[in-house]
């Protein structure tokens, strides 16, 4: 979401505080996911889209030139938020089935009644692309709106060509990272999941490859199974395709099995993941992609956080923004649930959906950290204390966000 730099400088000066996750690493484990460098009175330097510099007020020398400053007295700087894990390119809502489930529904009876994933599919297949491309850009603004200033979002409400192919299309002018989920669901014109695959991997990938970055897999009983989300993911790496996994939502399935033999970038959710799972994946480069809001939803069991993290696997966290299973798209309150469900510091929270979400994005080497030569994308949060941003449950802390050396006009 970075505008290309043109040699502007922008001065963020008096700021109560900045934070940023130490040191260079990637991605962040143990004991250096709760490490954070933090300055008081300090400054950033931005040239053109990128940081040149940061330190304290007292060590700022007079810069030549034309320089626009940014007041920043009481406020605290934190790196842009990166969102890792979205489904935020669909049109209509599902406020009707969310009424149902505060009934007393569950999500896999909504599923089999032809609810669920499936509503949004006819939604989105019934928009066009002009109207998708539309519904991103306004989601975007609402991320913006908390301070996320890199967003991933996947397909998967169109499952037939047309409507997977626009969708990656909008994401991308929309300016997010586009994940081809061409295996969310089986849609109802196909008689199961090895039939519709044989169309997504024939019909669909070749394109779907030359618009994302990443294909995805949701491997859950209901949707498919471990045979068919390996034949998927294969696939999708033979067209050069990075690898990620929805998996352990509900049920363990060989989920995290998979992401490991497969080298995935992440597996996504593990609400439903054990002791066993825990240990595998503190052994591997597998990222585990945390969505407590998506659990909070939906009234299920907390992924284990806490555990991954002592166990020394490398957590991130996202909000899982759909319209179904987590209608949120602020990291701010997943930084919250994060703290007071998952049982992570407010240090760890912010290295999971800062640095460690930029690395499953496959960024790590420009975002996620307030440091000289990462891109210029710094959120200022009105607050007096950069923890905060997990402390103030749902609160409004977001005063500016500069994305690519440039402040934004919040909506």
């Amino acid at each position: 979401m970075s505008p290309a730099g043109g040699g502007r400088r922008l001065l963020v000066r008096d700021l109560a505080q900045l934070a940023t996750p130490r040191g260079s690493d990637v991605p962040l484990r143990g004991k250096a996911l709760g490490e954070v460098d933090v300055l008081e009175d300090a400054y950033v330097i931005c040239d053109g889209d990128s940081i040149e510099s940061v330190g304290r007020m007292r060590d700022l020398s007079s810069l030549e030139g034309d320089v626009e400053e940014l007041d920043g007295r009481g406020l605290c700087a934190i790196p842009g938020l990166v969102d890792c894990h979205t489904h935020a390119c669909f049109a209509g809502d599902r406020v009707e089935e969310f009424a149902l489930r505060a009934g007393g529904a569950t999500y896999e009876e909504l599923h089999a009644a032809g609810g669920g994933i499936m509503a949004t599919v006819n939604a989105t297949r019934a928009a066009g692309e002009a109207a998708l491309g539309e519904a991103v850009r306004g989601h975007r603004s609402w991320m913006l709106r908390v301070g996320t200033t890199t967003f991933e979002s996947k397909s998967g409400y169109g499952l037939d060509r047309e409507t997977e192919l626009a969708s990656l299309r909008a994401i991308a002018a929309a300016g997010g990272v586009p994940t081809w989920l061409g295996a969310h669901a089986v849609p109802p014109e196909f008689e199961d999941g090895d039939t519709y695959l044989d169309f997504a991997l024939g019909e669909v990938l070749p394109a779907a490859a030359q618009l994302a970055e990443a294909a995805d897999v949701f491997l859950e009983r209901g949707a498919f199974d471990l045979a068919q989300a390996r034949r998927y993911l294969d696939a999708c790496a033979r067209a050069g395709l990075a690898l990620r996994i929805h998996g352990d939502q509900f049920t363990e399935q060989g989920a995290v099995g998979l992401a490991i033999e497969l080298g995935a970038r992440s597996v996504d959710h593990l609400e439903a993941t054990g002791a066993d799972g825990v240990a595998a994946l503190a052994k591997s480069r597998v990222v585990a992609v945390l969505l407590p809001a998506s659990a909070l939803f939906l009234d299920r069991p907390m992924p284990p956080g806490r555990e991954l993290v002592d166990a020394g696997a490398a957590v991130a966290l996202a909000t899982d923004f759909n319209p179904g299973s987590a209608f949120c798209e602020s990291l701010p309150l997943v930084c919250s649930l994060a703290a007071t469900q998952l049982k992570l510091s407010p240090a760890e929270a912010l290295a999971a959906c800062t640095v460690n979400a930029a690395h499953v994005l496959g960024r790590s080497v420009r975002l996620g950290r307030l440091a000289p030569g990462f891109a210029a994308d710094i959120v200022l949060l009105d607050a007096p204390d950069w923890r905060y941003l997990a402390y103030h449950l749902g609160g409004e802390l977001v005063a500016h966000v500069v994305v690519g050396g440039r402040r934004v006009e919040l909506p």
